[in-house]
C-alpha cells in the first residue's frame, strides 16, 4: 500500500515514515507543508495520506484544507489526520466534510505500531477511524446538549441574557419580573444543567459556557 506522510517536524515525519515502512507500507513521498502535500499527492496518487492537522504556513487547519483538495482530485485516497491535542471542532468538520475514508487520531497513538498500521489500512479501505479520546469528548458534548434541551423557553432566555453579562437584578429589569422569580429561574437552570453546588458565580460561569458552546 502506497502512502505519503506530511508533518513540518522532520524528526516526526522521518519517524512516521520508518514506522509505516516497518509495518508493510511503501512510503512514496514526504511533505513539510500543505501545498507540497497537495502537489505530491497529485503526482504520486497514493492509497493513503497521513498528515498533521496543523501545518505551515499558518499552523491552523492546513491539514484539513489539504485533505479537502486532495479528495477533490482523487476521491478514493484515504486520509488520516494526526493532532497533538483533541480538537473537537476540527474533528467534527472532518466527519461532516468527508463521507468515509478518513481518520482522526492523536499523535500518541502512533507509538502503538500494530494498531496504527491497522487504522491506516482501514482509512485506505474507506472506513472512518476516530480517536477514543475524541469519542469521550463527543459523548460529553452530547450529554451537555441534552441537558440544555431540558430548559424551558423562559429558562433559555434567562441563560442567553446571563451570557450577555446581566446580573440577577439586570435580568429582573429586562424581563419585567421580580428578583425572586429570577432567582428561581437561575436555580432551575443550575439544577437542570447538573452544575455542582458551590460558589454561585462559578456555577453561573459554567452555565454560560455550556450555553455558548452550543451556539
Amino acid at each position: 500500500m502506497r502512502v505519503i506522510v506530511a508533518d513540518d517536524s522532520v524528526l516526526f515525519r522521518e519517524g512516521l515514515a520508518r514506522i509505516l515502512t516497518e509495518t508493510g507500507f511503501e512510503v512514496v513521498g514526504q511533505a513539510a507543508d500543505a501545498p507540497s502535500l497537495v502537489n505530491l499527492a497529485r503526482l504520486e496518487a497514493p492509497d493513503a495520506v497521513v498528515t498533521d492537522l496543523r501545518m505551515p504556513p499558518g499552523f491552523a487547519d492546513e491539514g484539513i484544507e489539504a485533505a479537502t483538495e486532495i479528495r477533490s482530485n482523487a476521491p478514493r485516497i484515504g486520509l488520516m489526520l494526526l493532532s497533538q491535542y483533541v480538537e473537537v471542532h476540527h474533528a467534527l468538520r472532518l466527519m461532516n466534510d468527508f463521507d468515509g475514508g478518513v481518520g482522526y487520531l492523536l499523535k500518541d497513538r502512533v507509538s502503538d505500531l500494530g494498531a496504527f498500521a491497522v487504522d491506516v489500512r482501514r482509512v485506505a479501505a474507506g472506513e472512518v477511524v476516530i480517536d477514543p479520546e475524541l469519542v469521550t469528548r463527543l459523548v460529553g458534548r452530547r450529554r451537555e446538549q441534552d441537558r440544555l434541551a431540558t430548559l424551558s423557553d423562559r429558562e433559555r432566555e434567562v441563560l442567553a441574557l446571563m451570557a450577555q453579562g446581566l446580573t440577577n437584578a439586570g435580568l429582573a429589569a429586562e424581563l419585567f419580573v421580580s428578583l425572586k422569580t429570577i432567582e428561581g429561574y437561575v436555580r432551575n437552570i443550575f439544577g437542570k444543567l447538573d452544575l455542582p453546588p458551590g460558589e454561585r458565580d462559578h456555577r453561573r460561569v459554567l452555565a454560560v459556557l455550556r450555553f455558548l458552546r452550543q451556539q
